[in-house]
């Protein structure tokens, strides 16, 4: 009954939200270990299960999904959110379907990874206003150095009217990353210049492809636009465009905060790039900075991301990420 209540009461804001096709809205979110309740076998997932040490529950699950798409609403309900660290599809109909996203209505585009810890990348999105006319994973593991890790998620698609035709010549393409970590150390260094060098490829490709198409590459990057995996594979060595002409676009936010707060310090390490012709304009890129994703910082001055566990103590916070919003101005007819 209370869990009842609680969408019926959060299904109250989605009668005013709105938004016009003069637009194109696309985020990114890693939501931090969204798994479900179950142990799977193959993966090392074991500790968010009930009886894991992460005492993973229903109640807390439900939360989490709920928590998700309240943030989505004060987002304005975007066309398009890649999110990182999700487990599977369950988890994604628990978010689409299970909350009042179901009203909206969100879809999913999901593959399954070789990510030793069974977390992938995936794509909601909303399907009164973007169709998708093809997917597929890119596989960017190191099999032969014995190396997991997520696959690139590309996903091809075509605007919606308000009338419920496609939009013909706005073509979006979206590639949703999760790049190691850097507790890897200098083998994950050299594994995301690797996958770096890979997206950009993808990208210009995808262009060439879809010449008319806006291409978005979104993700956790685990990678300041400073360091190699950004400055040499990405090819942007301090500029916000490359030689390919695809823009970094976080280099517009401001720097006195960051999509993650490591010891202290506020860092970009999820990053949006963008590859269009001028008829494609970049309105506006914020960093959702809402109250109930903070916290305060313990000893540290100001605030940090509110995690869903902080180490092993249930906090109930949603992400260690703050997310990204895109607003493009698609070609005017």
């Amino acid at each position: 009954m209370k869990r009842l209540l609680t969408i019926l009461l959060l299904m109250i804001p989605l009668a005013s939200q709105s938004q016009e096709f003069s637009t194109f809205t696309a985020a990114w979110w890693n939501v931090e270990n969204l798994f479900d309740l179950r142990d799977d076998p193959k993966t090392n997932d074991e500790e968010f299960t009930p009886e894991g040490d992460r005492h993973w529950t229903r109640r807390r699950l439900n939360a989490k999904c709920d928590g998700i798409y309240k943030t989505l609403v004060m987002m304005d309900l975007p066309d398009v959110v890649g999110l990182g660290e999700v487990e599977n599809a369950y988890v994604l109909r628990e978010l689409c379907q299970g909350t009042p996203l179901a009203q909206v209505p969100y879809r999913y585009v999901h593959y399954d990874s070789p990510d030793r810890r069974g977390i992938d990348v995936a794509l909601i999105y909303r399907s009164d206003r973007f169709t998708v006319t093809a997917s597929r994973k890119v596989n960017v593991s190191d099999s032969a150095a014995g190396y997991f890790t997520r696959d690139i998620l590309v996903v091809e698609g075509v605007r919606v009217s308000p009338e419920g035709e496609k939009a013909e010549g706005d073509s979006v393409c979206i590639l949703v990353n999760h790049w190691p970590s850097k507790r890897g150390g200098d083998e994950a260094d050299a594994q995301r210049l690797r996958i770096a060098d890979t997206l950009r490829h993808l990208m210009v490709d995808l262009h060439a492809k879809h010449p008319t198409a806006a291409v978005i590459a979104m993700g956790d990057m685990n990678s300041t636009s400073d360091e190699d995996a950004i400055a040499v594979g990405m090819g942007f060595a301090g500029d916000s465009i490359n030689p390919d002409g695809i823009r970094l676009l976080t280099q517009r936010l401001p720097n006195d905060w960051g999509s993650h707060k490591y010891q202290g310090q506020w860092r970009y390490i999820d990053q949006i790039f963008f590859l269009a012709d001028e008829s494609w304009q970049v309105k506006k890129l914020k960093l959702m900075k809402f109250d109930h994703l903070l916290t305060d910082d313990g000893n540290r001055p100001g605030q940090r991301p509110k995690r869903t566990y902080q180490g092993p103590r249930y906090e109930g916070g949603l992400s260690d990420h703050l997310p990204l919003l895109l607003r493009l101005v698609p070609p005017q007819k």
